[in-house]
C-alpha cells in the first residue's frame, strides 16, 4: 500500500484529491481533458488518508456524470497486470465503488464493467457486493458459474466457499444461486458450514472464564501483550466483574507498576471506571504519563479530570495533548484561550492533518471561539482528511460569520454527506448556485436521507420542483 501524494490545495488535482466542493466547481469550469485527467488520477490512486472511512466514491461518480466521462482508464486499471499480483481492497476498491454509483445512475457501461470484473478480477467480492445492490436477478445469475469456479471441489475449496458465503457483505447473489438446481446443494452446505463455524467460535471464546480472579485477568492481559494484541481495555471490564473489595490494594499496586505493563494498563483503566473521582488515580496517571496512562485519562470525564487538564495542558508531552483534548470536549468558556492556544500550536507543530486536531477543532466550535476562525479556515483549506474538513466546517458555522456565504456554499458539493448536511442548513441562498444545488440534492436518489432532510428544511415544495 502506497502513501498517497497530495497535490497543493490550490490546484485542481489537490482540490479533487481532498474531496472539496470547490474541486467539482473548478473541474466543471476547466478544460474537459484536464478535468478528466485529474479525476482519473484520483480514482486510480486512492488519495484518502483513511480509505476505510472517508467518502469519495459518490463525489467522483457525480463528477464522471457531469463530465460525461469515459471509463476506459478505470477498465485498464482494473484489468492491468497488477491485478494478478495485488488483490488488496485498497488498489481497486475506490474504482469499483465509483462504478457502482455510476451503475445506479443508469450507466450501463459501468454495470457491464462490474460484471466482467466480478467474473475474472482479483477483488471480485467487492464487485459482487456492488452488483448485489444494483444488478437484476438475471445479471447476478450469470455470474454464478465464474464465481463458483474459483472454489474447487476439494476440502480446502469448500472451506473457502463457506467462508465467502458467511462473510459476504451482501448475501443476495448467494441466495439467488442457492435457488439454482445446479448450485443449490453445494451452496446450502456452504451456508450451513459457515453458520456452524460462527457458532463454534461463539461457543469456544478465547477470553475470560467463570471463576477467574484478579490475577487471572492480569495474566490474560499480559498474554495478549506478548502476542502483540493489547487487551487492557476488555481486561479492565473483566476486572470490574471479578474484583472484590479485598482486591483493591492489589489493583492499586498493579496500577503503580508492580505487576508489569499489561497489569498496570489494565488496573489504570479499571480504576478510571471504578473510581473516576479519586484524585489518587489522577496522581498515578501523572506519575506514569505514558501511552496506557494517557489512554486511561482520556476516558475520564469528571470535574477533577477537567481541573487537572488545566494544569497539564502546558506539558510538552502526550499527557499535555490529552489534557487539551479534555478541555476541548468538556471545558467551560473560561478554557477557550487554552483550547485556542493548543489548536494554534498543534497546527504550527504538526500540520493540518494530525489526528490531534479532531478534538481541538470540535472544541473550538463547541466553545464558539470566534478568534479560532482564521486557523479553522486554514485547516479547512489544507487538510487532506475529508473528516477533519467536515469538522472544521461545523466549527466555522459556529465561529465565522462569513461561513454561510463562503465555505458553506462550496460544501454543498463536498464528498462527505455530513459536510453537505451542514452546508444545506447554512448556505446563503442569495448565492445563485445554492438553490439549484439544493434542488438537485433533494431529487438525487443516491443522496443520504439526513442531507435531504436538511435540504427540505430550506426549500419550499414549489422551489423543489
Amino acid at each position: 500500500m502506497f502513501e498517497p501524494v497530495i497535490a497543493p490545495s490550490g490546484t485542481l488535482l489537490g482540490l479533487l484529491q481532498r474531496g472539496r466542493g470547490d474541486g467539482t466547481l473548478h473541474a466543471l469550469a476547466a478544460p474537459r481533458a484536464e478535468a478528466l485527467a485529474a479525476l482519473h488520477q484520483c480514482v486510480l490512486r486512492d488519495p484518502r488518508q483513511d480509505w476505510q472511512v472517508e467518502n469519495r466514491s459518490l463525489y467522483y461518480a457525480r463528477l464522471y456524470l457531469d463530465l460525461d466521462g469515459p471509463l476506459g482508464e478505470i477498465e485498464s486499471h482494473l484489468f492491468s497486470a497488477d491485478d494478478l499480483v495485488d488483490d488488496t481492497d485498497h488498489r481497486t476498491g475506490l474504482a469499483l465503488s465509483v462504478l457502482g454509483h455510476l451503475a445506479s445512475y443508469g450507466r450501463d457501461d459501468a454495470l457491464m464493467l462490474l460484471r466482467r470484473y466480478a467474473a475474472s478480477g482479483a477483488n471480485w467480492a467487492w464487485a459482487l457486493d456492488e452488483l448485489a445492490l444494483r444488478d437484476d436477478d438475471e445479471g447476478l445469475r450469470s455470474l454464478a458459474a465464474p464465481v463458483l469456479a474459483r472454489f474447487p471441489a476439494t476440502a480446502e475449496g469448500e472451506a473457502r466457499l463457506a467462508a465467502a458465503v458467511r462473510d459476504a457483505y451482501e448475501p443476495r447473489p448467494w441466495c439467488l444461486w442457492e435457488e439454482s438446481p445446479l448450485y443449490g446443494e453445494r451452496l446450502s452446505a456452504a451456508r450451513r458450514q459457515g453458520s456452524f463455524d460462527r457458532w463454534q467460535r461463539q461457543l469456544t471464546p478465547s477470553g475470560p472464564r467463570p471463576g477467574w480472579g484478579v490475577q487471572a485477568v492480569f495474566d490474560w492481559a499480559a498474554d495478549g501483550l506478548r502476542r502483540g494484541t493489547p487487551l487492557h481495555v476488555p481486561a479492565a471490564r473483566c476486572l470490574a466483574a471479578v474484583a472484590q473489595p479485598e482486591d483493591r490494594s492489589a489493583i492499586l499496586a498493579a496500577a503503580a507498576g508492580a505487576d508489569g505493563e499489561a497489569a498496570r494498563a489494565t488496573a489504570l483503566h479499571h480504576l478510571v471506571l471504578a473510581e473516576p473521582d479519586n484524585p489518587a488515580v489522577l496522581d498515578l496517571i501523572e506519575a506514569a504519563a505514558d501511552e496506557p496512562a494517557v489512554a486511561a485519562y482520556e476516558r475520564m470525564c469528571g470535574p477533577d479530570a477537567v481541573e487537572r487538564a488545566r494544569r497539564w495542558v502546558h506539558r510538552p508531552d502526550a499527557l499535555g495533548e490529552a489534557a487539551a483534548a479534555v478541555l476541548a470536549a468538556r471545558g467551560g468558556a473560561e478554557d477557550a484561550p487554552l483550547v485556542l492556544s493548543a489548536l494554534r500550536s498543534t497546527v504550527r507543530g504538526s500540520g493540518p492533518d494530525t489526528q490531534r486536531l479532531f478534538a481541538l477543532v470540535d472544541g473550538a466550535g463547541r466553545l464558539a471561539i470566534g478568534c479560532a476562525a482564521p486557523v479553522l479556515r486554514h485547516i479547512y483549506r489544507e487538510t487532506s482528511s475529508s473528516h477533519l474538513r467536515g469538522r472544521a466546517a461545523r466549527a466555522l458555522a459556529s465561529t465565522d460569520p462569513s461561513f454561510a456565504a463562503g465555505f458553506a456554499v462550496e460544501c454543498l458539493w463536498d464528498c462527505e454527506e455530513t459536510t453537505r448536511e451542514v452546508a444545506a442548513r447554512h448556505a446563503e441562498t442569495a448565492d445563485a448556485r445554492v438553490a439549484p444545488r439544493l434542488r438537485r440534492l433533494a431529487s438525487d436518489p443516491a443522496e443520504e436521507e439526513d442531507v435531504q432532510s436538511a435540504v427540505r428544511s430550506r426549500i419550499t415544495p414549489e422551489s423543489a420542483v
